[in-house]
């Protein structure tokens, strides 16, 4: 199902971003899966990736989180112009002026989520299941610079959408263990057969 599992295997950028995050529930293998800034960061990235490679992300995402100030939302939400200025001179992330003020401006609407829903984990939680459509239009709805294959990959990495990896692949059978979301769901919201 998941051309990423075979383009991944062996290859030095990919290998461990597809073994260890992408695909694995909020609370997968990393101790900070549950945190807002690590899904701050994750949506941002698949924010930047949008017409670009995720090779390119993965090559750029340490420089991206240091420029960020670690995606700390509140840090990011209060950005001002010298902030924008600066991240736009850095080049060490993907300089696009509508990507960069789409993320500021996310931080901000994650704050949001605090009061409305607990958190922007709580949230995602609390609309599930969704089909793909339906996601995307809430995202496109509470955030800024949301496409459906953004969304998409955000949801899949996060484990709240199927299709991260093939039924064969070792990461498959790990994340399986552990019961993600969206296979807790009833397949047909997915357009799954229910075998």
């Amino acid at each position: 199902m998941s051309w990423y599992c075979e383009a991944a295997k062996g290859n030095p950028i990919h290998e461990s971003y597809h073994d260890t995050e992408y695909g694995f529930p909020l609370d997968g293998p990393l101790d900070n899966k549950n945190d807002e800034r690590y899904l701050f960061e994750l949506q941002s990235l698949e924010l930047f990736q949008a017409g670009l490679s995720w090779e390119l992300i993965l090559k750029k995402r340490a420089t991206t989180v240091a420029a960020f100030d670690n995606f700390d939302v509140d840090t990011v939400a209060a950005y001002g112009k010298k902030d924008t200025a600066r991240l736009l001179n850095d080049a060490g992330i993907i300089r696009n002026k509508l990507k960069v003020a789409s993320i500021i401006e996310n931080a901000n609407r994650i704050q949001g989520l605090r009061e409305s829903h607990g958190g922007f984990a709580a949230w995602i939680a609390a609309h599930h299941p969704l089909d793909r459509d339906d996601w995307t239009k809430l995202f496109r709805k509470t955030f800024k610079f949301m496409g459906g294959e953004i969304v998409n990959e955000f949801l899949m990495c996060i484990g709240y959408l199927p299709g991260s990896h093939h039924a064969d692949c070792p990461a498959y059978k790990r994340i399986a263990k552990r019961n993600p979301p969206w296979m807790q769901a009833d397949p047909k919201v997915y357009g799954l057969s229910s075998k």
